[in-house]
């Protein structure tokens, strides 16, 4: 059982508007979208992954890639 505490009115009138849009109850949307958000690795995982793989760039030169490649117009 899973229990959330102070979710903002705003909030749960759209949740509770999603699911009626989708012919669920509020309990089964958040349910699906709980299940959609586990089944997506963690960014830790992906990192990890990553890094098992190995790569010829350290995080840092593809930060610095991505800029300049930016800067560049691509």
């Amino acid at each position: 059982m899973l229990q959330v505490r102070h979710v903002p009115d705003e909030l749960h009138a759209v949740l509770r508007q999603r699911a009626a849009e989708n012919g669920l109850s509020l309990s089964e949307y958040v349910l699906r979208e709980l299940q959609a958000v586990a089944a997506r690795p963690s960014k830790a995982e992906v990192l990890a992954r990553a890094a098992r793989r190995g790569g010829r760039l350290s995080f840092d030169e593809a930060v610095a890639a991505v800029a300049a490649g930016r800067e560049d117009g691509m």
